[in-house]
């Protein structure tokens, strides 16, 4: 009977060792498991960051490259486009040709520059909002008629426009794979061309304008027909001397001058794109940096707390089977 007494006992006690055992393992084994997830998301938070900053240093070796450019273009430009402009203005109705006619408006067409890649913040966002802004706002009547045309520079512009089933032409999305005055002169003239045969009546260009690696001004600008300049109250009227004659060289230059002011805009477009996509990489990885402290510190907390529930259970084992 004693036997069986002490039998009884012996089990019932090496249970509940057996059971307090299994918690204990079963606890550490959930603590470790949950080290090893903070242990996984470290590691992919670190891969993350080194693509980060490998990206924000290829952004700012090509913004570098392509800022010369736009500031070595852009008074050039912009001191034809204002030659352009006060010659238009003269007062003289065929002064600026068959490229300075205004036309009631009822066939429009938007060049749209935008970007190949993404991971540029809300660069390829801004410009297409913008886009479809003016759109609505200012051709409202002509779109719902199916009048308005978009011709894309750059993937972005065209993969949005073509999912929301606009009037899109794909012959220059391409532009930005081998950038050169060529590549976009074909896309000038073939909007001075569509123009002259009254394809469109009005073309508008939407870019960004190139300020400084964290600042870009989203522009909606006239292409043609060329807009004309209101003289400032009092001011000196421009006074060109044209050798040879007037019509002659206009004819010459014009279409020479709108291929600069769209290369123009496509050089402050390929500088806006590096340098918000270099901005954004930099806030991605100081997002990576303060995510990566909060998850040691986590991880660290879990640590310890698992190493105090380890030595807790030891002691506490140690203590049950001497007493």
């Amino acid at each position: 009977m004693g036997y069986v007494l002490e039998s009884q006992l012996y089990s019932t006690t090496f249970a509940a060792e057996i059971s307090h055992w299994l918690i204990c393992y079963l606890t550490i084994y959930s603590m470790s498991g949950a080290l090893k997830e903070v242990r996984n998301r470290i590691k992919s938070v670190q891969s993350t960051q080194q693509i980060t900053k490998a990206m924000k240093m290829v952004s700012a070796a090509k913004l570098r490259r392509a800022q010369d450019a736009i500031t070595q273009m852009r008074p050039y430009a912009q001191k034809l486009q204002e030659m352009l402009s006060n010659i238009v203005s003269g007062g003289e109705a065929e002064t600026g040709g068959s490229l300075s006619v205004e036309r009631p408006v009822e066939k429009v067409l938007m060049i749209v520059i935008t970007s190949d890649r993404g991971l540029a913040g809300a660069y390829n966002a801004n410009i297409i909002k913008l886009a479809k802004l003016a759109i609505k706002e200012k051709y409202a009547s002509q779109f719902d008629k199916g009048n308005v045309h978009v011709w894309t520079i750059g993937k972005k512009g065209f993969e949005h426009f073509t999912k929301l089933n606009y009037k899109v032409d794909a012959s220059y999305k391409d532009i930005f794979l081998q950038l050169s005055f060529e590549n976009v002169q074909a896309c000038a003239q073939a909007a001075v061309k569509a123009f002259e045969q009254k394809a469109f009546d009005v073309v508008e260009i939407v870019y960004s304008e190139f300020k400084n690696a964290a600042t870009q001004r989203f522009a909606l600008e006239r292409f043609l027909p060329i807009p004309k300049v209101k003289a400032a109250a009092g001011a000196k009227k421009n006074d060109f001397i044209f050798e040879p004659a007037k019509e002659e060289l206009i004819a010459e230059l014009m279409p020479k001058i709108l291929n600069t002011q769209l290369y123009k805009a496509v050089l402050d477009a390929n500088a806006s794109e590096h340098g918000a996509r270099m901005t954004a990489m930099d806030k991605a990885s100081e997002n990576a940096n303060e995510l990566l402290k909060s998850l040691k510190i986590s991880y660290n907390r879990a640590r310890q707390a698992a190493i105090t529930t380890e030595l807790t259970e030891i002691v506490s084992g140690a203590a049950a089977l001497q007493g």
